[in-house]
């Protein structure tokens, strides 16, 4: 059933949900689409029983849909964006005055294993830079935006989402700093170092005019036929590159992210810089790169100090 097919009065408030999260909340349009298909769902299964008015969902119905997915196997990570989902459509209705309370406020999240992420040692963060300068020696112009696209990847920790909107506009060779848009559209400048400068200083001057169509505009990174690189292709970037400098390791760009922020905070950096580099809302957002120093720095001692 699409979203048309639902009952008009839950399409149309389904509608103008998706709307308020991207002109008002600025969500990205991966979040609103994946939201979308989520309510899309929920409205789904309320019409089966019955409701086909959203304003009539209560949270038994709320959670009996949940216990449905989780019946046919969802994943938690899929349960707690589908809860987040729902409750975010239902405070929205209650904000604008279509239900009396946010009865949707009570429906709760799967907790999720926050497992560690995956982190490059220095010596593996110098091979894959070092492998991806010396394959743009030769002058080929993706070769020269592959080892752009890392360094800046590492240099600043921004996320591939981040990278790909980036405009040539937003990068300041002078201060070496890069303007982003994060999530929930805030706008954050993010230094970054020689290296990285001196990779897109090669990258804009010299490899990308090869690439520029007449639909490229004011696009940063490039794909092979002139238009805006997609995170799918940077993605296929770094997992190659790293397969080549680093055999047998799996790699993405938030691989790279994490690495950038783990070493920075080895390197002697304040948490709360380290939040601000990353973007993060939440301090506690970025302490798990405390736990992963911690743990390098016990796998360090057990390996090395006589008496561990």
């Amino acid at each position: 059933m699409e979203a048309s097919s639902l009952p008009p009065r839950s399409a149309d408030a389904l509608e103008r949900w998706c709307l308020h999260l991207a002109g008002q909340q600025g969500r990205s349009a991966h979040t609103v689409r994946a939201y979308r298909g989520d309510v899309e769902d929920l409205l789904r299964y309320a019409s089966t029983r019955g409701v086909t008015d959203p304003v009539e969902l209560d949270l038994t119905l709320l959670r009996g849909w949940l216990a449905t997915q989780t019946a046919e196997g969802a994943s938690r990570s899929s349960l707690a964006r589908r809860s987040a989902a729902a409750r975010g459509f239902t405070r929205w209705m209650h904000e604008r005055g279509m239900t009396p309370a946010d009865f949707g406020a009570r429906l709760a999240s799967p907790r999720l294993h926050r497992g560690l992420p995956t982190v490059l040692t220095r010596t593996e963060a110098d091979a894959l830079l070092v492998d991806t300068a010396h394959a743009a020696e030769d002058g080929d112009p993706i070769a020269m935006r592959d080892h752009a696209i890392i360094e800046v990847l590492y240099g600043t920790g921004i996320r591939v989402g981040e990278l790909v909107a980036c405009d040539l506009g937003d990068v300041d060779r002078e201060r070496r700093t890069l303007r982003v848009m994060g999530k929930g559209a805030k706008e954050r400048i993010v230094p970054f170092g020689v290296p990285a400068a001196s990779a897109l200083t090669r990258w804009c001057d010299e490899a990308r005019p090869h690439l520029v169509a007449p639909h490229s505009a004011s696009a940063l990174f490039l794909g092979v036929r002139g238009g805006r690189i997609d995170a799918r292709t940077v993605r296929t970037v770094v997992d190659q590159a790293a397969r080549r400098a680093i055999p047998g390791s799996r790699i993405s760009p938030h691989s790279l992210r994490h690495s950038a922020a783990t070493h920075v905070l080895e390197g002697g950096a304040d948490l709360r810089a380290v939040q601000e580099m990353l973007g993060h809302a939440s301090l506690g957002s970025t302490q798990i790169y405390t736990h992963v120093s911690v743990d390098r720095l016990r796998a360090a001692i057990d390996q090395a100090h006589p008496r561990a």
